[in-house]
């Protein structure tokens, strides 16, 4: 049977680092799957983690992605780049969930997410939800 390759957004990264919830069905990708991660996500999960605990748990977050045993995709072309314009141009995303969506499309990956974001490229990219966060109802 061939099965797709799954490529982790930085919030399924961070669902796993942080344990919330959807953090086992990263642990079994990582075990079971062939695994993607692109630079950009690497990126995000960097300065978030510096922004918000620190420049060495950040650089600590960093090393541990890279042993994993994923296959850091850093390869950034002319075509990779019109893929991911052409995703932000038609939709509402950001300029790295662009190129992260492009990064699977290239890969024929599924992208492994917990960023509703997302999920107006449903059409164009195979993707897989992990729980969503829910925010905390507000007192009336």
């Amino acid at each position: 049977m061939d099965r797709s390759p799954i490529l982790l957004d930085s919030s399924a990264l961070l669902t796993l680092i942080e344990d919330e919830a959807g953090a086992q069905r990263v642990e079994q990708v990582l075990r079971e799957e062939e695994t993607l991660l692109p630079w950009m996500a690497l990126l995000e999960v960097h300065y978030v983690t510096r922004q918000e605990k620190g420049e060495d748990e950040a650089d600590r977050r960093f090393a541990l992605l890279q042993q994993l045993g994923s296959k850091i995709v850093w390869e950034v072309d002319e075509r990779l780049v019109l893929a991911a314009a052409a995703l932000k141009a038609d939709h509402r995303v950001s300029l790295a969930d662009s190129m992260i969506a492009a990064y699977a499309n290239r890969a024929g990956a599924v992208l492994l997410h917990k960023d509703p974001e997302f999920e107006v490229l449903a059409e164009r990219v195979r993707l897989e939800a992990l729980p969503y966060k829910v925010a905390p109802a507000k007192d009336r």
